[in-house]
């Protein structure tokens, strides 16, 4: 009856709507940030193996610039030599 009176009196309890709505509230938002945190952090593990695989690529990309390199190298003192040839014949 207490509640009928209450209720009748235009009275209502501020603590049972707070902790009705505010606690559901609460454990939603906590819920959201899990969630969230969850996919930044995939997020940025993507981002690290896709950065490992940019620094395989560029080390394998420079020991390929150093060979060609060397192959010319080659190359050169080869047609310097074939050019000093043509000179002495000619």
């Amino acid at each position: 009856m207490t509640g009928m009176t209450l209720a009748a009196g235009g009275s209502t309890n501020l603590n049972a709507i707070v902790l009705g709505i505010g606690i559901p509230f609460v454990v939603c938002a906590a819920i959201a940030v899990i969630i969230w945190s969850y996919f930044r952090l995939q997020s940025h593990r993507t981002d690290a193996v896709a950065m490992a695989h940019y620094r395989k690529l560029a080390e394998e990309a420079v020991a390929n610039q150093q060979e060609l390199r060397a192959q010319l190298a080659q190359l050169t003192e080869k047609v310097s030599a074939v050019e000093q040839l043509m000179r002495e014949v000619g």
